[in-house]
């Protein structure tokens, strides 16, 4: 992660709505279609190519690296309600379904994964935007958007030969949000 900017990856449905996204949105797709559904913002590659099948998966070809303003990222944190009840930092259930009505963002935790695509003992941030969220997501806070289906699929391809190590060497460079940070202090569920 970077002082002012934070790339992201992001797996799109279908592969034609790769070229929808971003500042660089098609003026024949709406912003009302870009709402209609959550956006995901997924910061773990690996993560992602468990859940594309290293872009193999139908409806999940194309992936894109989305690199966004931290400060976009932050305000989404802060905007945002954890996709699951937890007793431990939600009051009751009505108070957590009332605040995750209301906010533009969630948050999902779920298990990091190792090249082999097989779980970690760590977890992942998700982070899903919905209307104004989305919206400065597409309009305000995406600096760039790289197409990098070719480089996980030749990473695939180095594990599927058993090169783990020269695939490593070619992942993104990642590293976790500032430990400690108090915007995740209450996305942070029992158990992460």
């Amino acid at each position: 992660m970077r002082d002012r900017r934070l790339s992201s990856v992001e797996m799109l449905r279908p592969p034609v709505l790769a070229i929808a996204r971003g500042p660089q949105r098609p003026s024949s797709v709406s912003k009302k279609d870009c709402e209609r559904c959550l956006t995901w913002i997924k910061p773990s590659f690996r993560w992602m190519m468990y859940r594309s099948g290293w872009g193999g998966k139908e409806g999940q070809e194309t992936i894109l690296a989305v690199e966004i303003a931290r400060v976009g990222f932050d305000w989404a944190l802060r905007n945002a309600c954890l996709s699951h009840f937890d007793r431990d930092l939600h009051p009751d259930q009505p108070s957590w379904k009332r605040e995750l009505k209301r906010a533009p963002a969630r948050v999902q935790w779920d298990p990091e994964r190792d090249l082999q695509l097989k779980p970690l003992p760590y977890r992942s941030l998700q982070l899903g935007l919905a209307g104004k969220a989305a919206r400065r997501y597409a309009d305000e806070w995406t600096v760039s958007v790289t197409d990098v289906t070719p480089l996980a699929h030749r990473i695939h391809g180095l594990v599927r030969e058993g090169e783990l190590t020269a695939g490593a060497r070619l992942l993104p460079e990642e590293s976790g949000y500032p430990p400690g940070d108090e915007l995740l202090e209450r996305l942070r569920p029992s158990g992460t």
